[in-house]
């Protein structure tokens, strides 16, 4: 009973949007890369606005994953 009651807990924790989230981090990341390998003028302001955005999904990646899942 024990193990069964371990393993259910362990996918209460799991939720759908988590791969959604990844997926949008992944996206925000090949963004950011295709900003920072432009040819022609930067925009300065989307790579900042970018950068800002890639660290916030970062930070939310790494506490949904060490924090949530794995504890």
């Amino acid at each position: 009973m024990f193990l069964a009651e371990t393993a259910s807990t362990a996918l209460a924790k799991f939720d759908p949007m988590d791969i959604m989230m990844l997926l949008f981090t992944i996206v925000i990341f090949i963004g950011w890369i295709r900003l920072l390998t432009a040819k022609t003028k930067k925009n300065l302001f989307a790579i900042g606005f970018t950068t800002v955005a890639l660290l916030v999904f970062a930070f939310a990646n790494y506490v949904m994953i060490f924090k949530v899942w794995i504890s």
